[in-house]
């Protein structure tokens, strides 16, 4: 799996989406993604870019999936995907960020809301 150092942040509610946020950003990198891992911790989350659908082919838990576009812009919710299923084409994706399932509705995340990953640690952006 890739290296941790990131978070994201939900700017548009000052909520923190992920604490330990790992970046997919190669093509075997998303293609492994989170396949076959037997949980997904509390706090983790998988970014990953450029895409535009994703499936849950290998998956063994559910988990939840932001799709945003190229300013972080929350453009569609997944909540609780199911192992062996593909998710719609988002128009307009650029990014999707996988997270344990609950995740979503924990951070009060909605559509529209702006997101920013960056440096875990990194002082509050505003």
């Amino acid at each position: 799996m890739p290296t941790m150092g990131y978070e994201v942040i939900n700017k548009t509610r000052q909520t923190v989406v992920a604490s330990q946020v790992s970046k997919a950003d190669s093509y075997l990198k998303r293609l492994v993604g989170l396949m076959g891992k037997p949980e997904i911790p509390k706090g983790f989350g998988l970014w990953i870019v450029p895409c535009q659908d994703i499936h849950s082919f290998f998956m063994r838990v559910e988990f939840d999936a932001l799709f945003l576009d190229a300013n972080g812009k929350v453009l569609f919710l997944l909540e609780r995907m199911k192992p062996w299923r593909i998710s719609r084409f988002v128009k307009g994706g650029k990014v999707v960020l996988e997270l344990p399932a609950g995740a979503i509705a924990e951070s009060t995340t909605e559509i529209g809301d702006e997101l920013e990953l960056r440096p875990a640690g990194a002082a509050q952006a505003g």
